[in-house]
C-alpha cells in the first residue's frame, strides 16, 4: 500500500496532558512507519513551533499535525484557525485528536478546515489502534505536499 516515502513523515503532537501524549507516542512507535515525532504541551507552544519562534528556532516543518482541542493558554481551536489563516502553514493536514465528541466542536473543527476529527477512545487498546490508523494513512497512503 502506497510508496515508501524518501524521508520520514514528521509528526507534531500538540496536546497538554502527559499521559495521552504517551499513549499517542507509544502508538506511533509500534508502527513500521518512518517518522519523527514532535510534541508541544499547548497551542502558544505550537505556534512557536511551526513559526520557529523561541525556543523552537531550530524546529523542523511538521508532515501533519495531531491536535488536541482543550488545552491551556491557547486552545486548539484558536491553533487550527491560525494554522489555517497563514499561508505559509496552511497546507499542512491537521488531524484533531480529541476526548470532545460534542456536535459543536466536530463542525467547528471542519469549519476551521481540519483535516480530520478523530475522537480519543477510551479503551487503551481501540486508542491505539486509532493512533496506528491515522499513523498507517499519513504515512503511507496520503500524498503529502512537499516543502523546503
Amino acid at each position: 500500500m502506497g510508496q515508501p516515502r524518501p524521508n520520514p513523515v514528521r509528526i507534531l503532537v500538540v496536546d497538554d496532558d502527559p499521559g495521552d501524549v504517551l499513549m499517542i507516542e507509544e502508538a506511533l512507535e509500534e508502527s513500521d512507519v518512518d517518522k519523527v515525532i514532535d510534541v508541544v504541551a499547548d497551542g502558544e507552544e505550537a505556534m512557536e513551533f511551526l513559526r520557529r519562534e523561541g525556543r523552537h528556532t531550530e524546529a523542523q516543518r511538521p508532515d501533519v499535525i495531531l491536535l488536541d482541542l482543550n488545552m491551556p493558554r491557547m486552545d486548539g481551536r484558536q491553533v487550527l484557525g491560525e494554522v489555517k489563516r497563514d499561508e505559509d502553514l496552511r497546507t499542512i493536514p491537521i488531524v484533531v485528536l480529541t476526548t470532545s465528541n460534542a456536535d459543536t466542536d466536530v463542525v467547528s473543527s471542519y469549519t476551521l478546515q481540519a483535516n480530520a476529527y478523530v475522537t480519543k477512545p477510551i479503551d487503551l487498546d481501540d486508542f491505539n489502534d486509532v493512533v496506528r490508523r491515522i499513523d498507517e494513512f499519513f504515512g503511507r497512503v496520503v500524498v503529502l505536499p512537499k516543502h523546503a
